[in-house]
């Protein structure tokens, strides 16, 4: 994706106008910014909390792409992490492992694997 992102970060909860000043932002820098290249840009509005139902109102006729979302003040537990990130590194690995596979250059039949022929 080739695109510019705003973000704003809210200390309080999502308000219905903060889409209209993110769609303001959106256009600017759409106008002002971007280049012929770049896909238009795209909305990041974190706020300290939001009522789904208010976003759902404030996003159901917006034209702009844009993300709502609660942020937090404190990092989960240091375990949670730990395992999180174990949990991300096992999904990839079988993807890794593939790839190298694809890369890797076939052998000859009697080469020592170790010359790197």
């Amino acid at each position: 994706m080739n695109c510019l992102v705003a973000f704003d970060l809210k200390v309080r909860r999502f308000e219905p106008e903060h889409l209209g000043k993110m769609e303001f932002y959106l256009e600017a820098l759409d106008r002002d910014v971007r280049k012929p290249h770049e896909r238009p840009s795209i909305g990041v509005l974190l706020c300290a909390t939001k009522d789904d139902e208010v976003v759902e109102y404030a996003l159901s006729r917006s034209l702009s792409p844009a993300l709502i979302a609660e942020y937090q003040t404190a990092l989960p537990d240091k375990q949670l992490l730990q395992r999180k990130l174990h949990e991300f590194y096992q999904l990839a690995l079988p993807t890794t492992q593939a790839t190298k596979a694809k890369t890797r250059k076939p052998r000859r039949p009697g080469a020592d694997p170790n010359s790197g022929m």
